[in-house]
């Protein structure tokens, strides 16, 4: 494996740092201020990205997408990764999805809704978290969908659902099957567009105080076709790890982004600030920040490097997964905490990003799963190889 960008992704790679560092990073404020400006700016942007040969970058090929692989996209994500905007302006919101219809959908579905998706006309969502229910142990959900005759009937409630107030569609996970092989057959997902009577949204859910478009979701005697069935019966979970897995993968190489802007500027910071008759470059505790953020940014890139790669050449990667998902989340909140800490009463303001960044960092270690449960199942995994 080759720690350095590869030269077959570095013209894009720069290309892309560029427009993140130059045009999506001082639009934040006017991004985050939301309504009608916040709108037609990410539009633009958008626009921008498609003329410069920048947008959708990690879709197949086949669906109008950059076809880049799996390792070399790592590269790329984590530049886009240094803004929560950079999805959005470059396309890429919607990969995980995209590749969940591309695998699962049947024809009609494919045809509705995977070209506008790529091309970013319109907005997936997805539904599993329930608020009643352990996120941690979904085999608890209680969301259940009847076959009456050639109709889905779905009841139940939702939340933390992403996007869906803007979104053409979700994919909801639902209990299907009343006496299932194992607990984990007892689930299908279902497509619902969101203007299916009896789609509900009950509320925005703000996260730490940051309002990230999540949905709490009721569904209310909610009806659709029998073939709105996404993969087979009793398949939900299968179809739900191949989504989580590299959206893990994803996950991480954008908190790489993340981490590298707040170490740029922290050391900024320490370049340029005075404190006690010296620069705060020279205090032995500043530079330990230096030097900690540093060993924990490499590290945590050379494990998604592995993971990317494992990916790549067709495995699960189901350790590597587990492993960078948590020592990834961990390095983010570091490397940020840090920063502010550096910046001091100022890292706390909205003058500048790490704030915000800092909020967002703190999800990262409940979404997609909590740190105990990845640090659980990986280190069985890790256990049973050892024992073969």
């Amino acid at each position: 494996m080759l720690f350095p960008v590869p030269d077959r992704v570095r013209d894009v790679r720069d290309a892309l740092h560029a427009f993140m560092t130059q045009r999506v990073e001082p639009a934040e404020p006017v991004l985050n201020a939301g309504g009608r400006q916040s709108r037609d700016l990410l539009a633009d942007l958008q626009r921008q990205a498609k003329k410069e040969g920048l947008w959708a970058l990690g879709h197949p090929e086949e669906l109008g997408g950059g076809g880049m692989p799996f390792l070399d996209y790592v590269y790329v994500n984590e530049v886009q990764g240094r803004s929560e905007w950079g999805q959005l302006a470059l396309g890429t919101f919607t990969l995980q999805d995209s590749l969940m219809l591309h695998k699962y959908a049947g024809p009609r579905w494919r045809e509705r809704y995977l070209a506008p998706l790529v091309a970013g006309e319109v907005s997936p969502s997805f539904a599993m978290t329930e608020p009643s229910v352990a996120g941690s142990d979904p085999t608890g959900i209680q969301t259940t969908a009847e076959l009456d005759g050639d109709e889905w009937v779905i009841r139940g409630r939702k939340w933390f659902t992403t996007g869906a107030a803007d979104a053409a569609y979700t994919t909801v996970m639902c209990r299907t099957e009343k006496d299932p092989p194992s607990p984990h057959r007892a689930f299908s997902m279902i497509i619902v567009p969101t203007d299916t009577p009896g789609y509900r949204i009950v509320r925005e859910t703000p996260v730490l105080g940051l309002h990230g478009g999540h949905y709490e979701v009721a569904y209310e005697d909610v009806r659709v076709p029998a073939d709105n069935l996404l993969g087979p019966r009793g398949h939900g979970f299968v179809i739900a790890q191949d989504r989580l897995g590299p959206g893990r993968v994803f996950h991480c190489m954008r908190w790489l982004g993340q981490a590298q802007r707040a170490f740029e500027l922290m050391c900024d910071r320490l370049g340029v600030r005075t404190a006690f008759g010296e620069p705060l470059s020279d205090k032995q505790l500043m530079q330990k920040h230096v030097f900690d953020s540093y060993t924990e940014i490499q590290a945590a890139r050379l494990l998604t490097l592995q993971a990317a790669e494992r990916i790549d050449a067709g495995d699960q990667a189901r350790i590597e997964i587990g492993a960078i998902k948590v020592v990834g989340a961990r390095m983010l909140h570091n490397v940020i905490d840090r920063a502010i800490q550096v910046y001091g009463a100022a890292g706390l303001t909205d003058d500048l990003p790490l704030s915000r960044m800092y909020r967002h960092a703190r999800e990262g270690r409940i979404y997609d799963g909590p740190d105990e449960v990845h640090i659980q199942s990986t280190a069985r995994r890790i256990l049973k190889a050892a024992a073969r």
